[in-house]
């Protein structure tokens, strides 16, 4: 049964985003998906609707989610480009709140260290690790969390990820708010956890870790 609940979703080209719009149609969801080259995607379905844009376009965004009640951003970059997902998440708040749009959920790294959590000591060095290799990733992603934490009108969640696997093999999802429990975790279980938790409350305003 067709779900009425339409999915934006920023990053569907990438590792983990196809799965993901793959589960959402299967679970009856419709899905409209930002691809900045269409002619170039390795994977066609006649159920996922396409907009040709920019994510750093706002004007793409608004196209993108007009309509659509949840946006799910998986967006990534090369760790050499110049990092931008704080303005990609700021510009996408800034459309939803216009469209009243009020569930949301992106993706970061394991290495996302916020004042409640209790990492452990290798999880703890491997953050630390990431500060020291990659700062002005590691900047943005910590301004993405403040910017997060001023906007509770909207229903966010961000899912922190550990190393992620490109197989089809499915594994229990193990969860905690405080520390990684695993080291790794498959695109398949991610997109599962994601569409699982469009309507589910639990983790809205929160940060949890999932890995296997």
């Amino acid at each position: 049964m067709d779900n009425p609940c339409k999915i934006a979703i920023i990053g569907g080209t990438g590792k983990v985003g196809r799965h993901i719009a793959t589960r959402a149609i299967q679970k009856g969801y419709q899905v409209r998906m930002l691809v900045r080259n269409p002619e170039k995607l390795l994977y066609k379905n006649d159920e996922i609707e396409i907009v040709k844009g920019q994510v750093q376009d706002i004007e793409s965004i608004r196209e993108l989610l007009k309509d659509c009640q949840v946006v799910i951003n998986t967006f990534g970059q090369p760790p050499k480009e110049e990092p931008i997902y704080s303005k990609v998440t700021t510009t996408i708040f800034n459309v939803m709140k216009d469209l009243n749009i009020s569930r949301y959920i992106g993706v970061s790294g394991g290495s996302l260290t916020i004042k409640e959590d209790k990492k452990s000591m290798m999880n703890h060095f491997g953050a630390k690790m990431f500060e020291v290799f990659f700062p002005k990733m590691m900047q943005d992603k910590n301004l993405e969390w403040e910017f997060l934490l001023t906007n509770k009108q909207i229903k966010w969640t961000l899912i922190r990820l550990p190393f992620v696997k490109d197989r089809l093999t499915s594994s229990q999802i193990k969860e905690n708010l405080t520390d990684m429990p695993g080291t790794k975790i498959t695109n398949q279980d991610i997109a599962t956890f994601i569409i699982d938790h469009i309507d589910n409350a639990k983790y809205v305003h929160k940060t949890p870790f999932i890995s296997h």
